[in-house]
């Protein structure tokens, strides 16, 4: 520690992040749950330490049977491809989030084996688990997570380089 800092760390850039959006800056990327007590979530934890163009995330699954957490790094190409999955979701489409790649990956389905939508969370490369998770979310769903998107991006993609 110097001066009472953490080695690498930055205040000025600390400051930013708190500075932008009040002491809060965005965090839940992804956030689907219903009322049975399920839900499935995506949050940022804040700027990688080991790589300036990342952030530290991670996938949340809670059920009343099953609950969990992964980590999980995102960059401005996962956050791309997570706008790519809500436009085919919003035609109708299931969708494959950061499958064929190393950590977990994230499958919707409109239409799940329980006649509702599921969320499916795969960690085969990690501990080889898949959860399933069936939810109903809310109508506006879609659009709001566009705009969780659209709030993440514009707060966090400014701090990533490379």
């Amino acid at each position: 520690m110097k001066d009472g800092r953490r080695s690498g760390e930055d205040r000025s850039v600390l400051t930013d992040e708190r500075a932008a959006v009040g002491d809060s800056p965005p965090r839940e990327l992804i956030s689907l749950a219903d009322d049975e007590g399920n839900s499935v979530s995506v949050s940022v934890l804040g700027r990688s330490p080991r790589w300036t163009a990342g952030l530290d995330a991670e996938i949340v699954v809670k059920t009343p049977f099953v609950s969990g957490r992964i980590d999980l790094a995102l960059y401005v190409a996962r956050l791309e491809n997570w706008a790519d999955a809500l436009d085919r979701l919003d035609a109708g489409e299931d969708v494959a989030w950061m499958e064929r790649s190393s950590g977990p990956s994230l499958f919707i389905q409109l239409t799940g084996e329980r006649g509702c939508p599921e969320v499916v969370v795969e960690d085969e490369s990690g501990s080889m688990v898949t959860v399933r998770v069936p939810l109903v979310p809310p109508d506006d769903w879609i659009a709001d997570h566009r705009r969780r998107l659209r709030q993440v991006m514009d707060h966090w993609v400014p701090m990533l380089s490379g």
